[in-house]
């Protein structure tokens, strides 16, 4: 079963996966009966926790779940409701809308919130998301605002998606509450957060954050040239463990100290069924950083590969000088053999004087 951890002292435990929603209403099937099998589905594999947004499905989804739920009221009692708003979408829906754009005003995050709640057919979200950062927010106005809705007990806390270190911080000083998460894009594919300080800000402050399209919304099982990269890698992983490349991928971004909790979507129930956070052995920091190298856009100046009883590997992540180019530092005495080495062209000749010299085989040279 999927395991559950704790955003904060006055929420229920969230579900370390999280279904995300957003295509709930897609496909031929959009009756609340198949939507409540996918609810269904998903609890039985202890993912209890459903990240909404008012927009998604064109202001469809959160209805098409409010009506699932109500084939079965007993399951909200079993589950966690996430939604998010401030996103003003061009639609059918709103035709007197000229440009898309945010809208943190108090006025509109409290209709908001109350539309989610009528559509969904619950009294309270466990927590609410401003989607993406306003550059007209009026953070004193936002924060007060999220402040009296938790006291109301309209929502259990309050977030962000999509938000810098310094948004987050912007309008955290604004409020009397804390915000619990910021919900951002997180996958091998979108790796951003791990160096621009957004997750660092979060473990400084201890947020758990959540990543959305953790499987590069499907490019990682794709033709793209980073996913072809890291492709055999989560391959190979996958068949030691018994599992899905996709379930490494989502074991990576477990790993990760800063507990990131996975927003998942599959409209196939069966899809659903195998979704879940146990079955692989925890990673170790060599083999996340082994993935996390395959999908670097470029090559280090040298790059490594070995091949250990008959599987390549990747030798050493630091070998980046020629002067790395040595049987022990190489791990020769580990018993891997080099391959072949991938070398900047302005380091050609040298290497060439090395590889010679040290290991009598040129020929490795790529």
């Amino acid at each position: 079963m999927t395991p559950t951890i704790s955003l904060h002292a006055d929420l229920p435990a969230f579900s370390r996966l999280v279904y995300g929603a957003w295509r709930l209403n897609d496909g031929a099937d959009n009756t609340p009966q198949h939507a409540l099998r996918k609810i269904e589905a998903c609890l039985a594999q202890g993912i209890s926790t459903f990240d909404h947004a008012d927009i998604y499905g064109n202001y469809s989804c959160e209805t098409l779940f409010g009506q699932a739920l109500a084939l079965r009221p007993g399951l909200r009692q079993q589950i966690q409701l996430v939604s998010k708003c401030d996103i003003m979408l061009t639609t059918d829906k709103f035709p007197d809308r000229r440009v898309k754009y945010y809208d943190t005003s108090a006025f509109h995050i409290r209709a908001s919130v109350d539309n989610s709640l009528r559509r969904l057919g619950v009294e309270r979200l466990d927590l609410l998301l401003i989607h993406r950062p306003d550059p007209f927010m009026d953070a004193a106005a936002t924060g007060a605002c999220l402040d009296a809705l938790v006291k109301a007990g309209k929502i259990g806390a309050a977030g962000v998606s999509n938000f810098r270190p310094w948004d987050f911080a912007l309008l955290q000083s604004a409020m009397r509450t804390p915000l619990v998460t910021n919900q951002v894009e997180i996958s091998l594919l979108e790796r951003s957060s791990f160096l621009d300080g957004t997750l660092a800000h979060c473990q400084q402050h201890k947020i758990l954050p959540m990543a959305w399209s953790p499987l590069a919304g499907g490019r990682l099982f794709g033709a793209d040239e980073a996913a072809h990269r890291l492709q055999p890698l989560l391959a190979r992983v996958a068949a030691e463990q018994g599992v899905q490349p996709d379930a490494v991928a989502i074991a990576w971004l477990l790993a990760h100290p800063a507990n990131i909790l996975p927003v998942v979507g599959t409209n196939n129930p069966q899809r659903v069924a195998a979704l879940r956070a146990e079955g692989i052995d925890a990673l170790s920091a060599t083999a996340w950083g082994r993935i996390l190298g395959k999908g670097d856009a470029d090559k280090p100046p040298l790059y490594i590969i070995g091949e250990e009883g008959g599987v390549e590997v990747e030798a050493h992540p630091a070998i980046r000088r020629l002067a790395d180019l040595t049987p022990a530092r190489l791990g020769r005495e580990e018993g891997a053999c080099i391959s072949r080495i991938y070398v900047a062209p302005e380091d050609l000749s040298a290497a060439k004087v090395v590889l010679q010299r040290v290991w009598r085989q040129p020929s490795l040279l790529s």
